[in-house]
């Protein structure tokens, strides 16, 4: 004990008379104590342990204690003991081993000891322990220990089953090294590492030796770590091993480890495969042009109801990991903004004054109002005559269908300049017309489809896709309000009787009784006519807000890259929300490995595959037999993506999603057609090449589908449907070209199964609910339509043309001032709100909330009556038209993500959100700074619906800045609208809103706006595509209606804003007595912790498993407890090994 210093701690002292005995009874008595102290002990004991060099001594001690002749296994296990547990925590033990020259003498000893397995097994954990340093196990690959270790595993006996387990592991620790592995390889022992599992697993039935089941596996796991590994996997047939063994095992819960290993190793061999594709890159493609003319565009001065052929869409952004605007937040705190000349808002034109001035004519409330009253006031007048701007008093006659549609075709709106060169006409080949070019078309045909038919200029498609202009003279004699003639009554008749024909029965056919819902069917003494008129008022009554005739008029207007010749039954006939809720999914364990064993299955017997193309956008002449009983494909309409359908099987299919325009990324969003199932067959869809690493389909939501026969029973909805619902990684890859072929990206599976209601049906499958740009513009002009102009100011204006040539339209609502000098000088002084949606085209639940807040704001609620009195609002319903025209799911034309645009925006590529920020700087520059600013989003990976802001002092507080934030000042009324949102909305929460400011989203419109125009409440208002997890709505799906009643709840939000509105009635405040209560809370509020930002909102997938990497993510090996290990009965002796 005189080596150790006078400061040196007990435990050091012991140590150090340890490391220096060849006594046998002094190292029995410390190594006695050692494992007290060890034993009563935690990890951190054994930690501390080997922070003073524990690990040194022990190993000296066992060098020390070998080289006394006999050996006293007495010492030697106590010994071998403690090196195991302190050698699990060290991880450079193994190199220590080498240095200190413990590994030869632990094989020397293992040599001697071959006849007595108690003294073999404690050997071979140590080995086990040196073995987990690659390095180390290199060393003693070299020494020929594997060849030892085959020989005791092999062949299959229940002898000595607990020193064959420890030389499995060890085995399997050894195949860690690359040299192991190759030297295992030459030797054929992947050959005998298979045919040794499969004798454990068929002779095991009692399942009692499962942790050698496993040993092996790992052993094959580790083995196939290489490219020369799995090869010889493949070649020994270990995919139909691991296979068979695997679905034999069933969903017994003590086999689940071993499934799912075994699972890992099949998927990882699989060979990686490109997708049945030429080219990941889009098949559309856009040329761009150097210049576009996307200056605003001159509105007529005529009254609003003419902008109606001009109206665009709505939309918002998506919240995910790879891309998405708020997907989520790093995890990385160093991506939170920390400077503070960057951090504070700064707000600062980006661009000349002059050029801001072209946004005056779309604050036409402004401009003219007060002119004239400055100009009133400054002649001594005391009143002001109502302006001009608010013609049409009392009572207003709507326009006919014929009378508004004749508008529509002779306004002449200025078109861009077209890069395509020479486009093609088309016009919509259906509706209510007169014309002989309507003779050959059906209102409706068998597929659902309502076609669009080319004119005498016949389309031409150059290379880079095929924008369409519209046509402005084909359909002027349509009036939907006009009594048809008789006329037209074959006509119809004929449309009609191909809508029936769906069923592939007649209307006249005795089974078309009863095929209406009870309140509409036709009795056998019906007519044609009673037909149409009666689906066409069971469909308005069930929809507001739509017109299929208007929609014909603005699918018409519309311009596509894509060319499409249909318009969908869904867009066309209207969605009408359902009145209950359904319930999120669940997922059973075990089916989504099932699954993954079909998909493997294909490798094993591929003679099993039809692999048969039966869609593909690529081959639109491809053609099918009148007796194939294939399902039919087709995704050629508005906002419709699907690339190609292959049958793998008699009923499952994969299918392929287009990437964006010019990109080769970006593949979530599906809309399709399919047709020809049979009814009560399970059909399994697998949409094979979706990139997000996660998706709530694996927490419980489904995609929706919409059929054409539940419609015309009177059942016109979008429905969530789809059982056994995953979402996993999949061996297809692509290299990305960022990385110039030096990773390979995969792509994951999305797999659903689908079970039909009616044979010979006609469906159409989405990922969300559908909105397309097209249902945008019928439900402005309806809207408009239906609008009290003597109350509401309504003004529809187009902010500038898209790239496709599609128009963005600019919404204005507020209340119509009065004539009186302070009622105007009120209206002045009214703040703004500015609100957009859909900047990414996938994010259709954006628009149904934007829906909701068009209708509430033009309602008669009281709440709506005093946010017009309070605000003016602005707004851009849909930021990104081309995107959602063309199937998009996050890029406009020009392959670019808009929201990630707005620090520096091209007006040539990116012309929406430059024109958008261009209103929002002329907002400030005339002193009328938004009050909100709001983009709606939809979010893939969490639930419920959410916010995130800006805050200067809660960034820093997250980042741990060392910035002293007392001294910074900073109004936190950027928590007043979620507050309030938390309290009135049953679908918000709180507790998933965000206020930081990170580097990585600078360029979003959030920040942007925030940082350069200087509204405090800016925010991304993120909806789930899922459901919520809390509150009112927990467990159930988000439809239609609650998307829409969100955006109701956001407005009313708004009113807390303005705090002397709430004397307006006590109508207002009943709906929810804690909107006036929460003023504290926000004091509260300012050192909230948001530490929890950074979780994802899911726990892992309960079957997650890491497919595609060459080493797969390993478990953490479970501790080794010798003294159970060494608990052997005295008769379990090795078996001589010839």
């Amino acid at each position: 004990m005189t080596s150790a210093s006078g400061n040196a701690t007990g435990l050091e002292v012991l140590l150090s008379t340890l490391k220096s005995s060849h006594d046998v009874k002094s190292t029995l008595s410390i190594l006695q104590i050692l494992d007290e102290l060890l034993s009563a002990g935690t990890v951190k004991r054994i930690s501390y342990m080997i922070s003073k060099g524990g690990s040194e001594a022990l190993l000296h001690t066992l060098v020390n204690m070998t080289r006394i002749f006999p050996p006293n296994y007495y010492v030697l296990l106590l010994l071998m003991h403690l090196i195991v547990k302190v050698g699990q925590r060290d991880r450079k033990f193994g190199q220590k081993a080498q240095e200190i020259g413990a590994i030869d003498e632990t094989l020397k000893l293992l040599q001697l000891s071959l006849p007595q397995p108690k003294y073999v097994t404690p050997c071979l954990w140590v080995l086990r322990i040196y073995a987990s340093n690659a390095a180390t196990g290199a060393a003693l690959g070299k020494s020929g220990i594997m060849s030892l270790l085959f020989k005791l595993i092999s062949p299959y006996t229940t002898r000595n089953t607990k020193a064959i387990r420890a030389a499995t592991e060890a085995l399997s620790a050894l195949l860690k090294s690359k040299w192991n592995s190759r030297r295992a390889l030459d030797n054929g022992y992947i050959q005998w590492l298979l045919q040794l599992y499969q004798d454990w697993h068929q002779r095991d039935t009692q399942n009692k030796y499962i942790s050698i089941h496993k040993a092996l596996l790992n052993c094959i796991r580790n083995i196939t770590n290489t490219a020369m590994g799995k090869k010889a996997f493949l070649q020994a047939d270990g995919m139909r091993v691991l296979l068979d063994t695997s679905r034999a095992c069933g969903s017994t819960t003590d086999l689940q480890p071993i499934v799912k290993l075994a699972t890992q190793i099949m998927r990882k061999c699989h060979p990686k495969q490109s997708l049945p594709l030429l080219t990941v890159s889009s098949y559309y493609s856009f040329v761009l042009p150097n210049t576009v003319d996307s200056q605003i565009l001159d509105c007529p001065s005529t009254i609003p109801q003419e902008h109606v052929a001009v109206k665009e869409n709505d939309g918002e952004e998506d919240e995910d990991n790879t891309v998405n605007e708020e997907s989520g937040y790093n995890e990385d705190e160093d991506d939170l903004e920390t400077d503070l000349s960057r951090l504070k808002p700064s707000p600062q034109l980006d661009r000349p004054v002059e050029e801001l001035k072209q946004y005056e004519r779309l604050c036409p409330e402004l401009i003219g109002y007060f002119q004239r009253l400055v100009d009133e006031q400054n002649s001594g007048q005391e009143s002001v005559p109502f302006p001009t701007f608010f013609a049409t008093l009392g009572p207003q006659r709507h326009k006919t269908f014929r009378e508004w549609r004749e508008d529509v075709i002779e306004e002449v709106s200025p078109v861009p300049h077209n890069p395509l060169g020479s486009r093609g006409t088309r016009q919509v080949a259906f509706g209510w017309s007169d014309s002989e070019e309507e003779s050959g078309s059906k209102l409706l045909i068998k597929s659902g489809c309502a076609p669009v038919q080319s004119s005498s200029q016949h389309l031409v498609r150059p290379s880079c896709g095929c924008t369409l202009n519209p046509s402005k003279h084909q359909i002027k004699k349509a009036n939907r309000n006009r009594p048809r003639s008789g006329e037209d009554s074959p006509k119809l008749s004929t449309h009609f009787q191909e809508v029936w024909n769906i069923r592939g029965e007649s209307v006249a056919g005795d089974k078309s009784i009863g095929f209406l819902s009870q309140s509409w069917t036709i009795g056998r003494d019906y007519r044609p006519q009673d037909t149409e008129r009666k689906l066409s008022e069971m469909r308005r009554e069930m929809i507001p807000f739509h017109d299929p005739y208007v929609y014909t008029i603005m699918a018409e207007k519309t311009q596509s890259v894509t060319d499409y010749q249909t318009l969908a039954f869904p867009d066309y006939w209207g969605h009408a929300a359902l009145l209950c809720q359904e319930p999120m999914t669940g997922q059973w364990c075990g089916h989504q490995r099932d699954k993954i064993f079909e998909d493997i299955q294909r490798l094993v017997n591929p003679g099993d595959l039809l692999n048969k193309v039966v869609f593909d956008i690529e081959s639109p002449s491809l053609v099918t037999s009148a007796d194939d009983v294939s399902l039919k494909f087709n995704s050629n309409f508005e906002s419709g993506n699907l690339r190609k359908a292959i049958q793998i099987r008699k009923y499952e299919y994969d299918l392929i999603l287009n990437a964006d325009v010019n990109t080769d990324l970006q593949h979530q969003w599906f809309y399709f057609k399919l047709s020809g199932m049979k009814a009560g067959i399970p059909y399994r869809l697998n949409i094979i090449n979706c990139e997000k690493t996660n998706s709530q389909f694996n927490y419980g939501m489904q995609p929706v589908m919409y059929s054409v026969h539940e419609a015309l029973c009177g059942r016109a909805h979008w429905v969530r449907v789809g059982s056994d619902i995953y979402y996993y990684k999949n061996h297809y890859c692509r290299q990305s070209a960022a990385t110039r072929g030096q990773k390979e990206t995969s792509y994951y599976t999305l797999t659903f199964t689908i079970t039909f209601l009616h044979s010979k049906d006609v469906c159409y499958l989405a990922y969300h609910y559908p909105y397309t740009y097209s249902t945008l513009m019928t439900h402005l002009h309806l809207l408009q339509e239906s609008l009290n102009s003597d109350q509401i100011y309504f003004r529809h204006q187009i902010l500038c043309s898209t790239l496709g040539g599609n128009k963005c339209p600019v919404i204005t609502v507020t209340a119509n001032p009065g004539s009186h000098p302070e009622e105007l000088h009120q209206f002045w002084n009214r703040q703004y709100v500015v609100l957009t949606a859909r900047v990414h085209p996938g994010e259709s639940n954006a628009s149904w909330v934007m829906k909701g807040t068009l209708e509430f704001l033009m309602s008669d609620d009281a709440i709506a009556r005093s946010l017009r009195d309070s605000y003016i609002f602005k707004i851009i319903p849909m930021l990104n038209p081309d995107g959602v025209i063309n199937g998009c799911h996050r890029c406009s034309l020009s392959g670019e993500d808009l929201n990630r645009q707005w620090s520096e925006p091209n007006p040539d590529l990116h012309p929406t959100v430059y024109h958008t920020k261009g209103l929002l700087s002329y907002l400030r520059s005339i002193g009328k700074t938004p009050l909100v600013y709001c983009d709606y989003h939809g979010h893939s990976r969490k639930k419920n619906v959410f916010m995130y802001g800006c805050s200067l002092k809660e960034t820093l507080w997250q980042a741990r800045s060392s910035i002293d934030t007392t001294t910074l000042k900073e109004d936190i009324g950027y928590r007043t609208i979620p507050k309030v949102l938390d309290k009135i909305s049953p679908a918000f929460a709180i507790n998933h809103c965000c206020f930081l400011v990170q580097k990585s989203r600078e360029a979003t419109a959030r920040v942007v706006v925030w940082r350069e125009i200087g509204v405090l409440r800016s925010y991304t208002m993120e909806s789930t595509y899922c459901g919520c997890d809390q509150g009112k709505y927990k467990g159930l799906q988000l439809g239609t209606r609650e998307l829409e009643e969100m955006g109701a709840k956001f407005c009313a939000g708004l009113l807390k804003l303005k705090k002397d509105e709430w004397s307006c009635g006590n109508q207002l405040i009943t709906e929810d007595d804690g909107l006036l209560d929460f003023d504290n809370e926000l004091q509260n509020d300012r050192h909230v912790s948001h530490s929890d930002v950074f979780v994802d909102d899911e726990p892992p997938c309960p079957e997650e498993v890491d497919y595609y990497t060459d080493n797969s993510t390993e478990e953490d090996d479970d501790p080794i407890d010798l003294a159970t290990e060494l608990n052997v009965s005295s008769d379990d002796e090795l078996e001589p090994r010839k």
